[in-house]
């Protein structure tokens, strides 16, 4: 189930309830970081699929069963996801790494490991002397190769204002050897702001999320689908954060305040 909205077909909202109510508790005040990890990987575990199951090609095969040994019909026919084609997940330093993690391990489960890789991309902001932020450094990144032809999923929890997805992708598009398949930004959460700019800056990539946080529209255009009135669509309040999001995810992941 996905939400309906006006964005086009490269946004995709899970509408779940099961989902919505994972996400409910953890923005909750009474979560503390303990119950924080377990509950952004159930999360993440469901994005993975989603986003695997919408981008990634499939193959057909017959694959017999432990039952093929009584019965020679045993045998599974059917659709796979492809065992060939690569996967590229992204881990973005810091709220993103245990996210990636998930993401590796999930597609593990479902591709020959051989085919699935995990890049590491530690942005640091670059200012003038006024404080003002001019750039990123990428000191310490790690990439494992070209992406030609792979799917690249980007899991990043928060999505804010979409800088953080725009300045990954810039990373890939100057790596040689040629054009992803796919790439796909992974959010738990994700703002019509960051939304609008991600899909206008990176033609390239679909955004798949959990929720559509705009608890800072007016009432009358909460009551329309997102999209109806982007212009007036807010979700991020004066010092970046989300409304309703979480409350400082990134901090609680690794309990770092700073």
């Amino acid at each position: 189930m996905e939400l309906r909205h006006h964005y086009g077909d490269r946004l995709h909202v899970l509408d779940e309830p099961t989902l919505s109510t994972l996400l409910a508790r953890l923005g909750a005040p009474a979560t503390d970081g303990a119950e924080m990890p377990e509950l952004v990987r159930a999360a993440y575990r469901r994005l993975t699929h989603a986003a695997l199951d919408h981008h990634f090609p499939v193959e057909k095969c017959r694959v017999p069963t432990r039952m093929a040994s009584a019965e020679p019909r045993a045998v599974y026919d059917g659709l796979r996801l492809s065992q060939s084609a690569r996967l590229v997940v992204c881990a973005v330093i810091r709220a993103g790494i245990l996210p990636a993690q998930v993401c590796y391990e999930a597609a593990c489960q479902v591709l020959p490991s051989a085919n699935v890789r995990l890049d590491f991309v530690n942005m640091s902001r670059v200012t003038d002397s006024s404080g003002h932020v001019t750039g990123v450094r990428l000191d310490g990144s790690k990439l494992g190769g070209d992406v030609a032809d792979a799917v690249v999923l980007i899991p990043d929890p928060m999505g804010a204002t979409g800088s953080t997805i725009q300045n990954v992708v810039e990373v890939y598009r100057r790596l040689s050897g040629g054009s992803p398949r796919a790439v796909v930004a992974m959010h738990l959460m994700v703002t019509p702001e960051a939304t609008q700019r991600v899909l206008q800056a990176c033609p390239e990539v679909t955004i798949h999320a959990c929720r559509f946080d705009r608890g800072l529209s007016p009432v009358d255009v909460l009551m329309t689908a997102p999209g109806t009135h982007p212009e007036k669509e807010r979700g991020l309040d004066d010092r970046h954060y989300i409304v309703p999001g979480a409350g400082g995810m990134g901090e609680l992941l690794t309990n770092s305040w700073v």
